[in-house]
């Protein structure tokens, strides 16, 4: 029987990794609803391919994007993507109440400025819209375990180059550039966050289970959410809650005067 080498560990582990990143994007789409006049913004829409995978489910017509790296843009733009070359932390550049849908694969993590991120996605979201963001969980059992071994928890990086201090060096050096995990959510934190800022939670995933694959990670990471790899979060602003709240209450009150 093969050792099972250091090396062999790291490709195991990359298999795993991009088969999360797969059922990551497979939730998103899942949560998505469909509307053939939905305006969607992609937050960091890298070369546009998933944006327009999110625009086929909805089925918006013309799927915008803003993505930080302006050659990565071109290439979003190239695929027919709407794509503003901008930067996550600054106020995004659209006005108020412009998208019905809003979606943040794996980018909140790479924020220094979450809090004013989570502002303007309720800024730029018309009233009725909805966001979805997908991020990992340091709370996954892969993380508490890396943090028994007195290592670094896989997502959260204390230099630029995201391999110092890991357990298996997934992503190394140079060729993740600006890539870095600056503020990483353990379950409960990235919930608390999007509350505070005005949104009510509509749905909730856990998505992969390190460390294993497809069927298996699915289904473990539907029982146990609190501590899968990743996960997702669909939000609408709180006030379009309670708005819709108050209309059936008043259809309720006015059955109640027509029945006396």
């Amino acid at each position: 029987m093969p050792l099972l080498t250091r090396s062999r560990l790291t490709e195991l582990a990359v298999n795993v990794y991009e088969s999360s990143a797969r059922d990551c994007k497979r939730s998103i789409l899942d949560l998505l609803e469909p509307n053939s006049a939905a305006q969607l913004l992609d937050c960091g829409c890298r070369d546009g391919q998933f944006t327009l995978e999110l625009a086929q489910q909805i089925g918006a017509p013309q799927p915008a994007g803003i993505e930080i790296v302006p050659a990565v843009a071109r290439l979003a733009r190239a695929r027919g993507v709407a794509a503003a070359v901008g930067d996550l932390n600054q106020p995004l550049p659209f006005g108020d109440h412009t998208f019905d849908v809003l979606v943040a694969n794996q980018v909140i993590e790479h924020l220094s400025d979450t809090d004013g991120f989570v502002r303007e996605l309720g800024r730029v979201l018309r009233p009725g819209g909805y966001a979805v963001l997908s991020t990992n969980n340091l709370s996954s059992w892969h993380n508490l375990a890396a943090l028994l071994l007195g290592k670094q928890p896989f997502p959260s990086d204390v230099s630029d180059d995201p391999s110092i201090g890991k357990l298996l060096p997934l992503f190394e050096g140079d060729d993740c550039p600006g890539m870095t995990h600056l503020r990483v959510f353990a379950y409960d934190a990235l919930r608390e966050l999007l509350v505070r800022h005005g949104f009510h939670v509509e749905a909730s995933l856990g998505v992969g289970y390190y460390p294993f694959l497809n069927g298996s990670a699915r289904l473990l990471s539907r029982l146990d959410k609190r501590h899968a790899a990743y996960q997702t979060i669909k939000v609408r602003p709180a006030i379009d809650r309670g708005r819709r709240a108050a209309i059936r209450d008043s259809r309720m009150h006015d059955n109640g005067a027509r029945q006396a």
